[in-house]
């Protein structure tokens, strides 16, 4: 019997149809497999060689060509067989190649353009840091004229408080003189009243 052969014990009598179709199924899906020898596998591979591969619906020639890779694509292995391959291109397309196309290291030239990038980005951050550098020179310089700007005119305003202080007080100074020389006049005729009395009582 189909059952015997796959592998599949006899179902006892009852079981539906329906579950014995799904055992035997399953049980030839996994044969196949075997078979075919595809196995589980999922890593990143580069296609080698000088060529442009067909990427395929199934593991044959007489399946539908579904796009098409180059040397040096990158490219997710899937399931790899005896003579086809099952891979994620790039833009996320799954189809089977022949085997024998990958390896597992980037080319050279797929390696010097990676360096290249590399490279590039590195020369931008470089550039970028020297940039974000010299604007933050300029803004200390900057910041530093402002404090010798600041400091200028701290003197500027200190020097026009004591000049205005000094410039408050004159009037008081004027008043003062004044009050002074008026005291000073006042005693000078008053002491002159003062002796003309005594020299009239001395005559009576």
């Amino acid at each position: 019997m189909l059952t015997a052969s796959l592998g599949v014990r006899s179902l006892p009598k009852g079981t539906s149809f329906s579950r014995r179709a799904a055992r035997v199924l399953g049980a030839g899906c996994a044969s196949a497999l075997m078979l075919i020898g595809f196995v589980p596998q999922a890593d990143a591979a580069w296609i080698s060689g000088n060529v442009r591969l067909n990427l395929r619906s199934g593991a044959g020639n007489d399946y539908r060509i579904l796009g098409s890779l180059e040397t040096g694509d990158e490219v997710e292995v899937l399931e790899r067989g005896k003579r086809w391959t099952r891979i994620r291109s790039s833009d996320g397309t799954v189809g089977y190649i022949p085997g024998g196309y990958l390896e597992d290291s980037a080319p050279a030239a797929v390696r010097a353009k990676q360096l290249e990038a590399e490279v590039a980005e590195l020369t931008n951050r470089l550039n970028s840091t020297q940039s974000e550098a010299e604007t933050l020179r300029t803004q200390n310089e900057a910041l530093s004229g402002n404090d010798s700007t600041q400091e200028n005119e701290i003197d500027r305003l200190t020097l026009e408080n004591a000049e205005l202080k000094a410039g408050a007080r004159w009037p008081e100074w004027i008043t003062g003189a004044f009050i002074l020389s008026t005291g000073m006049a006042l005693g000078a005729i008053l002491r002159g009243l003062a002796g003309r009395g005594r020299r009239q009582r001395i005559k009576l």
